[in-house]
């Protein structure tokens, strides 16, 4: 079994493995006098080689000389060039290919094999899905060889495994064109599901009435990315969200953490709907009047259809069967990622961490489409926020998006979370608002409609976004607040205890 590698043109290294007869004498899948038909009709009739390019590609040829002489065929189409016996031979003897295309005879012989052209398109069907047998069989190949060799480590071989079907299976997906028709019939019928919604929102609602009002909710397939710096309350804000959508309007919703642990992630979400400080979740000392409410409030989260997942590392391949078993067995709605940069793209190499990172959005994006739900990504931002001065300055920009450009290029929208207050801006010189407490969403990349931006006020202690407009203690500080006197305080009994691991800051 011999392999070779080729770039593509996002420059990760793609490996073609040729199969030969196995041990059993089997003969791998393949259509030698398919191949040598199509060949000859792209050589006879005029225009074929458009009704079958979308299918074949020179590697999934069997024969090599059908590989040369395709690559000679593919070259003159590209350059709109006739195709035709004469041309494909002056082509390949121009590169000194001809012989290894079996020579001139090789030539004639094809077009003399074409009984009908008829059903090319068929026949290019049936030899790019032989080509996609033989790729899982050399994968699987590759996979038995890797997993009887003791020093290799068995996640990179399922790592492996899995980034192989998934290249495979993005290689032989085709879509045909469509006909106008029954695409007008389904965006009717999103519109007439849209009618029956009461207000403007057709997507799913975030909870924050003014964001809502931008985006019509979260939209299907959107790929949603939520940056911000450190200390800005991007989980914080997700949380919020997550449960407007999954715990009051139970939509189900999967969270993918991969900084936090669940523990974490819940103990932030008690904060969050319970409205306890962390500190005293942390250590289960609370007042009579916060036990109270803990008992009360937190069975609202019991029963949700809100699921969660801490894995570290998650690999884009992962992602994917994960996401899928999520939607067919839970009906998920909503993906939410904390966060991209901590996703990595196994089982491929790549020339810079760049490269990867456009690699995993590009995935995000085609499992948004794939899945028909709108997937939520947080994302750091670069340093070029802190260099800059002034309120102006300290607003994020897309330039700022960290790693890849790709980022902003596969979103359908892109966010910033900005908190003056953080960077000790108390209010706005131009309209004199009081920025205290408030954190701006701004709508920077929109496709599907208007860019603008909106405040929302964060209370930092119970790690909480909310509308502005919603009443909150007046007395209340951003600050976490000191405990309480123990004289009045209670001890939660140990069944909650599994909610005392450490936990940092609700910011």
């Amino acid at each position: 079994m011999a392999g070779s590698s080729r770039n593509n043109k996002r420059g990760t290294q793609t490996t073609i493995i040729k199969v030969g007869a196995n041990e059993a004498g089997k003969l791998p899948p393949q259509a030698q006098e398919l191949e040598d038909s199509v060949l000859g009709a792209l050589m006879i009739e005029k225009d074929a080689y458009g009704t079958v390019a979308d299918l074949l590609r020179p590697e999934v040829f069997y024969k090599d000389q059908n590989r040369v002489v395709y690559e000679a065929i593919r070259e003159l189409a590209a350059k709109d060039q006739p195709i035709d016996i004469l041309s494909v031979g002056e082509k390949l003897k121009s590169q000194g290919m001809l012989e290894k295309a079996g020579g001139a005879v090789y030539l004639a012989d094809l077009t003399r094999r074409v009984a009908s052209t008829a059903h090319l398109r068929y026949h290019a069907e049936v030899i790019a899905k032989k080509a996609t047998a033989r790729d899982v069989i050399a994968l699987a190949a590759q996979i038995e060889e890797m997993g009887f060799d003791e020093t290799q480590d068995v996640d990179e071989l399922m790592q492996t495994a899995e980034a192989g079907i998934f290249e495979i299976s993005q290689r032989s997906q085709k879509r045909d064109v469509t006909q106008i028709d029954p695409v007008i019939e389904e965006a009717f019928k999103r519109m007439e599901k849209a009618a029956m919604n009461t207000g403007s929102i057709s997507g799913i609602p975030s909870g924050f009435h003014a964001l809502d009002k931008i985006t019509s909710g979260w939209q299907t397939p959107d790929l949603v990315i939520i940056a911000a710096r450190p200390a800005m309350g991007k989980t914080a804000f997700v949380l919020s969200m997550a449960k407007h959508i999954a715990i009051d309007r139970e939509i189900p919703t999967a969270v993918f953490s991969l900084e936090m642990s669940n523990v974490q992630l819940v103990n932030r979400l008690i904060m969050n709907v319970c409205e306890l400080e962390g500190e005293k979740i942390k250590t289960g000392k609370m007042t009579k009047d916060d036990a109270k409410r803990l008992n009360t409030k937190i069975n609202i989260m019991k029963g949700k259809p809100l699921y969660l997942d801490d894995t570290p590392s998650l690999s884009i391949f992962e992602l994917r069967s994960k996401a899928r078993k999520l939607v067919r067995e839970h009906g998920v709605r909503l993906i939410i990622i904390d966060y991209l940069q901590l996703m990595n793209a196994q089982g491929s190499s790549f020339g810079s961490r760049e490269q990867e990172v456009s690699i995993i959005s590009r995935g995000l994006k085609g499992l948004a489409k794939e899945l028909d739900i709108p997937i939520i990504a947080l994302s750091q931002l670069n340093r070029g926020v802190e260099s800059r001065q002034g309120i102006e300055g300290k607003t994020p920009q897309l330039s700022d998006l960290r790693e890849s450009g790709a980022i902003e290029q596969d979103a359908d929208m892109v966010c910033f979370i900005h908190r003056p207050e953080y960077y000790h801006i108390y209010s706005d010189d131009k309209t004199g608002k009081d920025l205290r407490g408030l954190a701006q969403i701004i709508v920077a990349k929109h496709r599907n409609g208007a860019t603008d931006s909106i405040w929302l006020r964060f209370r930092g202690k119970y790690a909480k976004f909310q509308n502005e407009d919603e009443a909150v203690d007046p007395d209340e500080q951003n600050s976490v607040m000191p405990m309480a006197d123990e004289s009045n305080s209670v001890s939660i009994q140990s069944g909650m205890n599994a909610l005392g691991e450490n936990i940092e800051q609700p910011f």
